[in-house]
Order: structure tokens, then C-alpha cells, then sequence
């Protein structure tokens, strides 16, 4: 029987070309959406990772939750001995520290409300790739009162690489405190709403200025970011479960949840979409096929076989058909991938950012797998019914066809 259904494949080229053509560009629009939908959650995440959260951050317990109203109640406390004892553990390239404070910033003209960070400069440096320095350059150890302004706090005070600011805050014993900084750097972050209020300056300079030895947070950055929730339940594992927090920067991005959750759905669609369309295609096709063949169906059965022998070669037919397509797509839709993953989209700024980019189409093997089953598995279910009512007309109504 299966080599019957080879035979009977290809004695009508054209048809079959049509039924293959249907199929491939089917399982080729599957495989180039979910790629680039792929590729904003990879890019998403990278950038988000990369600008602002790191992999992991830990802090005190509660901080989250009641932190805010009273940030120096939950300073950690020799948080260079517990860096140390994370950046021994499998797969984190780096530990650094973070002091967080609120404040604000004054031109000589003007007082900006501000979300400061006390950073290690070239550790930040290390991690931040995905931030863009718009003008100026970046913090580094050799700075002792230098600030990096996010681009909206520059735009906001009229400030460029150079000048000079007053920034005000509050000691960890209640006291105002004020130094004055130069601005050596304008950067932009993924997120515009970060950039309006966010002011980099060195960690000595931050303890200096809120008169404390410790630190808010400890970042990690991971060789891998696939190895993030391994990496997470070491660390929780490691640090004391009652006096520390550990938060993988997935819990700490609203947005990128949102977003992937949002896109998931908007490609679960697409995906039934193009079923259908494949299904009615294809069904479109064996249909005719199916009719035009009613009369050797009819001398197969006049010959001794049975209704069921052929519903099974017609299923089989198409089994191979859509087999034959769903490879052909997914090899035609890698090409294209690669092909226009060599050129790139150049793509608008998302919501809630600034920045354009470019975006490709990744190759991704559950993309692949997906898009090689609704092209098989369509082209058998559009075979059902035509099969089911072929193999049911009557042998003299079937041999009436051969005349």
C-alpha cells in the first residue's frame, strides 16, 4: 500500500505541487513568526538583564515589601563577604553592590526629585552592555564625585557631560546631606520611565554621602541567563532564608512579563490561523483529487478491497504529502530565517522606550518542531472527510465515473 501511495503521489505533478506549495508556505509563515516573536522575548530579556536588573538581586527580607517607607532599616551589612561567597558558585561571572537612595538634584536653578544608585563602576560596566551612553562616558573606580545621569533627569535639568549638580539626601540617621558632583555621562536604559528619574554615582561616594558602610543589593551576573533559576535556588540555599530575599530579574521586570504574555497569545492565534488555512487548502485539494479519482476507487473495490483499504491509501496519500511538506517548509523556513537574520528588521522603539533595534529571526527547535506538526497534522485531518466519503460511494456509482 505505501508504495501504491508513492505512485499514485506523483502521477499528477501539478496537483501535488500545489498541495506541497500550500503546506510549505504554511509551515514557512509558522516558523518566521514564532522566530521573530522568539526574538523580541530573547532581545527583551537581554536588554532588561543588561541595562538595569542583572540576572538576580538579593536583598534584605521585607525590603520589597515595606523597604521603601524605611531604606536603612534594611542595609546589608558587610555585603562584600556575602559577594564573595555568591561569586563562588557555579555559573555567576560577578557579584556587585548597589546602595539605593532618593533624593534630589539641583542645577543652581532647579531641584529634580531623583531614584539614585551607589554603583561599582566597572563591574556596572561589565554587566550594563545593553546600556547606551548617549554622551560622555561611563563611571569608573578613578572617580571619586562623578554622576551619570539617566536621559530624561538630563533632558529634565538641562545637563550636559560637564557640568555641575548638587545632589541632597537623606542619612541613614535622619540628617540631610549634600555633595556636589560633576556629570561625566548621559545614558539611556531600556526603559524610558527608568531614565526620567535614575542617577548613577560611585558606591564610596553614595556611603559617603548617606553615611553607611553597606549596601541595598547584591546583583549577580550570570554567564548564562538560562542557568538563572538554578543559579536562584543555590543562592537561597546558600544565604540565610529568613534575613534574605533572592529575586530573579524575571520577578522584578512587570513589563517583560506583559509583554511575552501578551505575544504568546497573539502567536497561539497565528498558529490556529494558519491551521486552518492549511487545513482548507489542503482539504481544498484532496477534495478534487479524491473526485477526480472516485472511478479508480470504485475498480479497486470492484477488484476485492475493502472501504477500508481505501481510507487508508488516501490517508496514507496525504500522510506522505504533508510529511514532505512540513520538512520542505521548515528547511525553506531556516533559509529564510538565516537569510534575513543576515540583513535585520529595523524596528521601532517598543512601548516604554526610546531605543530602535534590529530584530531577527531566530531559529528556534520548538519553533521548528511546531511548524513541522501543524503541516503534517493538517494535511492528515483534511483527508478525513473526502476519505470517509470516497470510500463509502457505492461501487456501480464509482465505476459510472470511468465512463
Amino acid at each position: 500500500m505505501l508504495k501504491l501511495a508513492f505512485r499514485n503521489i506523483f502521477r499528477h505533478y501539478l496537483r501535488t505541487g500545489l498541495t506541497l506549495a500550500a503546506i510549505m508556505f504554511g509551515v514557512v509563515g509558522l516558523v518566521l513568526s514564532g522566530g521573530f516573536v522568539e526574538d523580541i522575548f530573547y532581545q527583551l530579556r537581554e536588554n532588561t538583564i543588561h541595562s538595569q536588573l542583572g540576572h538576580m538581586q538579593v536583598y534584605k527580607t521585607d525590603y520589597f515589601a515595606v523597604g521603601r517607607r524605611d531604606p536603612y532599616k534594611y542595609i546589608i551589612e558587610n555585603p562584600q563577604q556575602k559577594a564573595d561567597k555568591l561569586k563562588a558558585l557555579e555559573d555567576v561571572s560577578d557579584v556587585m553592590m548597589r546602595l539605593n537612595f532618593s533624593g534630589l538634584l539641583n542645577n543652581g536653578r532647579a531641584d529634580l526629585p531623583i531614584m539614585g544608585e551607589g554603583i561599582q563602576a566597572e563591574k556596572e560596566a561589565q554587566l550594563g552592555s545593553a546600556l547606551k551612553i548617549l554622551s560622555g562616558r561611563q563611571i569608573n573606580e578613578s572617580d571619586e564625585y562623578s554622576i551619570l545621569l539617566g536621559q530624561g533627569v538630563a533632558q529634565s535639568l538641562q545637563l550636559k557631560p560637564g557640568d555641575y549638580v548638587s545632589l541632597l539626601a537623606n542619612t541613614a540617621d535622619g540628617a540631610l546631606n549634600s555633595f556636589e558632583f560633576q556629570v561625566v555621562g548621559i545614558f539611556q536604559s531600556f526603559s524610558k520611565e527608568f531614565d526620567k528619574h535614575a542617577i548613577r554615582i560611585p558606591l564610596l561616594a553614595a556611603q559617603d554621602l548617606l553615611l553607611t558602610a553597606g549596601a541595598h543589593s547584591l546583583v549577580l551576573s550570570l554567564s548564562n541567563s538560562d542557568e538563572t533559576d538554578y543559579v536562584a535556588q543555590q543562592v537561597r540555599q546558600l544565604l540565610p532564608e529568613k534575613e534574605f530575599e533572592v529575586y530573579a530579574w524575571y520577578e522584578l521586570a512587570d513589563f517583560y512579563q506583559k509583554t511575552v504574555d501578551m505575544y504568546r497569545q497573539q502567536f497561539a492565534v497565528l498558529k490556529l490561523i494558519i491551521l486552518v488555512l492549511v487545513l482548507l487548502s489542503v482539504a481544498n485539494s484532496v477534495s478534487m483529487a479524491v473526485h477526480e479519482r472516485t472511478g479508480e476507487f470504485g475498480t479497486l473495490k470492484a477488484l476485492g478491497r475493502r472501504r477500508s483499504h481505501v481510507f487508508k491509501l488516501i490517508l496514507i496519500e496525504n500522510s506522505i504529502l504533508g510529511l514532505m511538506g512540513a520538512v520542505l517548509g521548515v528547511a525553506l523556513g531556516v533559509l529564510l530565517a538565516w537569510l534575513i537574520s543576515e540583513v535585520g528588521i529595523t524596528m521601532p522603539p517598543p512601548p516604554n522606550s526610546n531605543s530602535e533595534y534590529t530584530a531577527y529571526i531566530q531559529i528556534v527547535p520548538s519553533v521548528l518542531l511546531i511548524g513541522f506538526l501543524v503541516g503534517a497534522v493538517a494535511t492528515m485531518l483534511a483527508a478525513i472527510i473526502p476519505a470517509l466519503r470516497v470510500s463509502r460511494v457505492p461501487v456501480v456509482d464509482a465505476l459510472r465515473h470511468n465512463i
